[in-house]
């Protein structure tokens, strides 16, 4: 999330900014973990200063800020510990990731709860948080998804062994007249035999559950599309009515002023229209500031809207990817476990049969794996980056904006 800090002038950083009372002592914050030290002076410390007074006067800001400092000291003590051995593993990488990602959760619900503060719109603040919500179940979701892979994965490695088991044993030398011993291969079909159904029904529960999220999500977005673009229409119309009734008024009163002063000088008539266009200028001008605002507050929600509406599109889309192939996966799978039953009958011929179909049905099974899992990884990954594409969206929001007009509603 790109945040803009703007810095103040440089007469304004020059000078150390006053100290707090006596009785009240310097805040230890993440800017200032040391608030007895007197570090040299920097060009940020009047930014600082200001933090830390922010901090003082903000019960909220204060409990955000120690929250930070424990998850930033949990994150330099994993990496410093790590560090005196020479090495980083990777539980310490994932202990940071989780800590920068805790953060990252934080400053999201804090632009999502500060935003309310600003959003007189209950409607669209309400579908943002829902939108929110939703792209964490969808993450969720891949990542049941993954696990569902990585049992998948398992199945096509005892697949995998399976077949080597059959090339070991079937190439070894037998005397003549001697059956071919394949205990190993179908003890490892059996293993596969016996494996479970990697897309259980907890897995299809939650796909119901989420598509079912996602559809009612996009109806929602595409409801509140149609109103602004209905109240869009309306600004226009409105916008076009008082331009007509301005003028018109500007032209009645020049016309009245006229009259009024028909009976005085030219330079006097000349001067007394120029008197009364003054202000109708001025009220021209504000109007016409008016209906820009307007305009520009409503196609701000309707780019926030359309964001939305096109990720849970993109969503809906790969779900319906996601479903198709798991379709195809089991279907695979039921293929080559009737190849493995044909096989259990432990004759020779059998044996060598039903080896000769799993190689040729298996390369379209580990391919219907493998693109799960590309769609997995897009789906997450277009989930992440339309959450970090509204979040912008609301923090370039106009200021005072989603306020509905009587007219409008």
């Amino acid at each position: 999330m790109g945040s803009h800090i703007s810095h103040p002038g440089r007469a304004a950083s020059s000078r150390r900014p006053s100290p707090p009372p006596a009785a009240e002592p310097p805040l230890r914050t993440v800017s200032n973990p040391t608030p007895n030290s007197d570090p040299p002076m920097s060009t940020s410390d009047a930014d600082m200063s200001s933090y830390e007074a922010a901090c003082r006067s903000d019960p909220y800001l204060q409990t955000f800020d120690s929250s930070l400092q424990l998850r930033t000291s949990r994150a330099i003590s994993s990496i410093a510990v790590n560090l005196e051995t020479r090495s980083l593993s990777l539980d310490s990488l994932s202990e940071v990731t989780d800590n920068l990602l805790e953060m990252n959760q934080e400053v999201v619900k804090i632009i999502l709860q500060k935003k309310k503060d600003i959003w007189k719109n209950q409607e669209l603040s309400d579908l943002v948080d829902d939108y929110f919500e939703n792209s964490l179940f969808t993450m969720d979701f891949c990542a049941s998804l993954d696990a569902c892979l990585k049992r998948a994965a398992h199945i096509e490695s005892i697949i995998n062994l399976a077949l080597r088991r059959f090339e070991v044993e079937h190439y070894s030398f037998a005397p003549e007249g001697s059956l071919r011993n394949y205990s190993k291969t179908l003890e490892e079909l059996r293993s596969f035999k016996g494996a479970s159904d990697p897309f259980n029904q907890d897995f299809f529960r939650i796909f119901s559950s989420i598509y079912a999220r996602q559809s009612v999500m996009l109806e929602k977005l595409q409801a509140k599309k149609r109103k602004l673009d209905k109240k869009l229409g309306k600004l226009k119309a409105w916008r076009r009515v008082s331009n007509v009734i301005f003028i018109v008024t500007f032209a009645s009163v020049l016309i009245c002023s006229v009259v009024a002063a028909a009976a005085a000088a030219p330079p006097v008539v000349a001067a007394i229209a120029t008197a009364a266009a003054v202000p109708l200028g001025s009220t021209g001008r504000w109007l016409n500031t008016l209906w820009k605002k307007c305009e520009r507050e409503l196609r701000g929600q309707r780019e926030i809207i359309s964001s939305m509406q096109m990720g849970t599109y993109i969503v809906l889309k790969d779900l319906d990817n996601i479903r198709v192939l798991v379709d195809r996966f089991q279907i695979k799978i039921e293929d080559l476990l009737a190849s493995a039953d044909f096989a259990m009958s432990e004759d020779e011929a059998a044996v060598v049969m039903a080896v000769k179909e799993i190689r040729e049905k298996v390369g379209d099974f580990i391919r219907t794996i493998h693109e799960l899992s590309e769609h997995a990884n897009k789906c997450t990954q277009e989930t992440r980056m339309a959450r970090t594409l509204i979040l912008r969206r609301i923090i370039n929001h106009p200021t005072g904006s989603n306020q509905d007009i009587g007219m409008f509603s």
